[in-house]
């Protein structure tokens, strides 16, 4: 198994060394996650595997543990060393390499805490579907979620089968999706797959992420060109049906990665203010030209966001999504536990460094 088609490089192989030290591991990648069962590709082929006591012991939240996507150190289960090069046994996860990007919300329930959905991603895929599926303001909170993770997004209008001017929906996600490429597909007939081929290279990973019936399994299994994930339609009130339960890494040889990820029906942001400057530059740009540098948009004299709007420059729904997030990520701030909110931020810190590192040895290849 040649592990440089799964996105290993030199900078992986040096942080894994130094972190394999007296470990004597083999690293791997996660390729299926769900809850706490995992399966890993490594130089001896695919292993299903879990976590150590000892890992358990150290993780103090959900996100310590491993996701697809993730880099990882194991060892054969039962065994003192990195042992047998034959595949088929099980494994045991040792260590967890830094994550480069990742993608993340709050986790579903009372507690406040981050649920990560995958790792280690290059670009990340957000699909809405051209039927009842289609949302700006949705499509405003993936962003905000990707930016955040330090990936890159690309807005994939699927079931253009399904709209008579699809066209004009391109042109309002780019009203709202500064720079970000946006195209325009029909998974279930083939049609504008090759509009994907610039994003999909080999030693790259990208993500599918969206709302459940948008077709992400159907994209997968055509770029796939097989039935790997099962797929139905969506309900009779155009809301989608969960066909996918968990995260899988998938190769397509000579093209990169991709990860398929169960549908969100919806999506709780779990990030930084700083994030909603990428998703809303307009509104930011704005804002800067308020007479309080604190201005909340709300009722202060002299805001240039609310003048803005007033005369219909900015539209009140990019405005009022914009006020929503805002006020959901304080809220998240105050409430989230200290010891997630402080782990989240020192990934984030530690991810930005180790790309600042990887764009620096690679920078022939950005």
């Amino acid at each position: 198994m040649q592990l440089h088609q799964w996105g290993w490089n030199a900078l992986l192989q040096q942080k894994f060394e130094e972190l394999n030290r007296g470990e004597e591991c083999l690293p791997a990648r996660v390729v299926y996650a769900q809850r706490e069962s995992y399966r890993v590709i490594c130089a001896a082929g695919e292993l299903t595997a879990h976590v150590s006591g000892r890992f358990r012991h150290i993780a103090s939240v959900p996100a310590d543990f491993p996701t697809a996507g993730d880099w990882v150190g194991i060892r054969r289960d039962g065994e003192e060393g990195a042992g047998s090069d034959s595949a088929g046994g099980p494994a045991v996860i040792r260590f967890l390499l830094p994550r480069i990007t990742w993608l993340s919300r709050q986790a579903a329930g009372q507690e406040v805490r981050e649920q990560l959905i995958c790792a280690n991603l290059d670009w990340v895929f957000l699909v809405s579907g051209l039927d009842r599926d289609f949302n700006l303001r949705r499509i405003e909170r993936y962003l905000s979620a990707v930016y955040e993770g330090g990936a890159q997004p690309l807005v994939v209008l699927n079931k253009a089968d399904l709209c008579p001017d699809a066209e004009a929906k391109i042109r309002e996600v780019q009203g709202v999706a500064f720079g970000v490429p946006v195209i325009c597909t029909d998974a279930l007939g083939g049609s504008g797959m090759e509009q994907l081929d610039p994003y999909l290279q080999e030693g790259k990973t990208a993500a599918f992420a969206g709302s459940s019936g948008v077709g992400k399994s159907t994209l997968l299994n055509q770029l796939l060109g097989r039935e790997a994930q099962a797929v139905r339609g969506v309900r009779g009130d155009g809301k989608g049906r969960h066909t996918t339960t968990h995260r899988e890494l998938f190769l397509i040889p000579g093209r990169g990665m991709l990860i398929d990820n169960p549908g969100m029906r919806e999506l709780q942001l779990w990030a930084h203010e700083q994030s909603l400057g990428d998703t809303f530059a307009d509104v930011e740009r704005l804002a800067s030209r308020c007479r309080f540098g604190d201005c909340s948009h709300g009722h202060e004299p002299g805001c240039a966001v609310r003048k803005a709007a007033a005369a219909g420059e900015l539209p009140a729904g990019r405005l009022d999504s914009y006020l929503k997030q805002k006020r959901e990520l304080e809220r998240l701030d105050q409430a989230a536990d200290m010891s997630s909110r402080e782990r989240s931020n020192l990934r984030r810190r530690e991810a930005r460094v180790w790309e600042k590192q990887i764009r620096e040895r690679f920078k022939d290849s950005y």
